[in-house]
């Protein structure tokens, strides 16, 4: 597919699906839209973003972890911190295990980011060579069922939360100046409803793909 083809094509796949865009202006990319997968009220907030001078399409999520969930993190990283590190190693693998890229972060604290586990994101990339409807549709899919994935299992572990997100150390960090040379800090992704809402690593960001 030519890439001068290819917003154009995305808005008629969204829009035969009937799937909610908006469209935001962003100096960094060809196109950027904003989406919620699936449909209904509890859809989950995913980008789709052309980068400029890249012949791809990268689509991602954030998630940020609830308050009540992150503070039951903490006493379990008091109480066992074997039983902690053994959970969030679970969650790396289940990660891994759902073939896209991603992400987390954790607090800071003393030793360094040990946790809770304050957010994740979950990306992938679709170069135009390969792009189609199905692709496009089927990657949403994917992300949203591997992030869906961990926020069960976040669930499960530490209850519903309270209803209200968390603080994110990195994003803190990021206000006070210490974000990556030569790129804007990124605004903060809208919320998932909780009672639905990397390369690998700690160290990825979707936008490596711009």
């Amino acid at each position: 597919m030519e890439k001068n083809e290819v917003g154009q094509k995305l808005r008629e796949w969204l829009t035969s699906e009937r799937i909610e865009f908006k469209e935001q202006n962003d100096p960094r990319a060809e196109i950027h839209f904003l989406i919620k997968y699936p449909l209904g009220e509890n859809g989950h907030k995913f980008v789709v973003i052309i980068p400029k001078g890249r012949d791809l399409i990268a689509i991602s999520s954030m998630t940020r972890v609830d308050g009540g969930q992150q503070d039951k993190m903490k006493q379990l990283m008091s109480d066992d911190s074997e039983e902690w590190k053994s959970w969030l190693h679970e969650c790396r693998m289940q990660l891994i295990a759902s073939g896209v890229d991603w992400g987390i972060h954790l607090g800071h604290g003393k030793e360094g980011r040990n946790g809770p586990l304050q957010a994740f994101n979950v990306s992938e990339p679709i170069w135009f060579d390969g792009l189609t409807k199905n692709e496009m549709m089927q990657t949403i899919r994917r992300l949203w069922l591997s992030k869906l994935g961990l926020i069960h299992e976040i669930k499960f572990a530490f209850g519903k939360g309270t209803g209200k997100p968390g603080p994110v150390d990195d994003w803190a960090n990021k206000k006070q100046g210490r974000q990556r040379i030569g790129k804007p800090a990124p605004p903060k992704p809208k919320q998932v409803d909780i009672d639905d809402s990397m390369s690998f690593g700690e160290g990825f960001d979707p936008e490596d793909w711009i």
